[in-house]
């Protein structure tokens, strides 16, 4: 009651201290799996406008050099005068390169295939690990959500997203290789806890490209679920036609086809990315 009387009468410190709560709670969430066509990019494009479809503040980073979450939301990604990899060179600051609003609450920090040098240019530059985490500190506390879409490889540019994020969403494919490639991206995720970012957790796993029509799909979430520690999320992912048509057009699926089955999947997640966060 009486810190409630304080903040009343002094309102500067108010405004302070919800800044620091607000920047504390961002949460900062990488989209990775080294193993490529499991629906990554995918999850970080309609994950990031469905929790701004849900009246978050939302900042989309492409650090994938294949630029496709850039081009997923209606970006040419050869038009660009500033992108992710002039940001990572010191070449503009954040604010620069930040597309505002390419969907109703999400801005975006965009990408194209000159990011492929950056893994040779970061050799040698001093704290690169750091990099990105750098540049997402002075923009962090305005926005409750940084969705991260990391390359399919565990090479410096996950590793720059890894160091930067409090957590690590890993999309998996249905598919009997599931697994595959899974034990050395959690073997990765412990070295960067260890050595860069204690903080980092691992946010949980989502189920994509489920076709319920298939015994496949069903044996492979059953086969994880048995072997799988890692936190797993209620909400699967089907394999949609429609969710496979929206980035040729460059919207999230929730633009594209509100109405879809890929549609109504990705809120559901969102709504248990927000209830995690809620609860942690």
């Amino acid at each position: 009651m009486i810190l409630k009387w304080r903040l009343f009468l002094f309102p500067e410190a108010t405004a302070i201290i919800r800044n620091e709560v607000k920047s504390m709670n961002t949460q900062i969430i990488a989209i990775a799996n080294q193993k490529g066509g499991v629906g990554k990019t995918t999850t970080a494009i309609n994950l990031a406008a469905c929790l701004a479809a849900k009246g978050k503040k939302v900042l989309a980073v492409d650090m994938d050099p294949q630029g496709n979450m850039t081009s997923g939301l209606g970006v040419d990604r050869d038009s660009l005068e500033y992108t992710v990899y002039d940001m990572l060179r010191n070449e503009c600051n954040i604010g620069e390169c930040m597309l505002i609003n390419v969907y109703p609450g999400l801005n975006l920090i965009p990408a194209n295939r000159e990011l492929a040098g950056a893994e040779v240019e970061f050799v040698g530059m001093e704290d690169m690990q750091h990099i990105l985490k750098t540049h997402i500190k002075k923009v962090k506390n305005k926005f409750d959500y940084v969705i991260i879409d990391c390359p399919p490889a565990l090479g410096m540019l996950t590793v720059n997203a890894l160091t930067a994020a409090n957590t690590v969403l890993v999309p998996i494919q249905c598919e009997f290789f599931a697994l595959d490639g899974l034990s050395q991206l959690v073997y990765t995720i412990e070295l960067i806890r260890k050595n860069l970012n204690r903080l980092l957790t691992i946010e949980g796993v989502v189920f994509t490209m489920f076709d319920s029509r298939t015994n496949l799909s069903v044996q492979v979430v059953e086969n994880v679920k048995e072997n799988l520690k890692q936190h797993i999320y209620n909400t699967v992912i089907p394999r949609n036609v429609r969710l496979a048509e929206a980035p040729s057009y460059g919207m999230p699926i929730i633009e594209y086809d509100p109405r879809s089955a890929g549609a109504e999947h990705y809120m559901m997640l969102a709504d248990e990315v927000i209830e995690n966060d809620y609860y942690r």
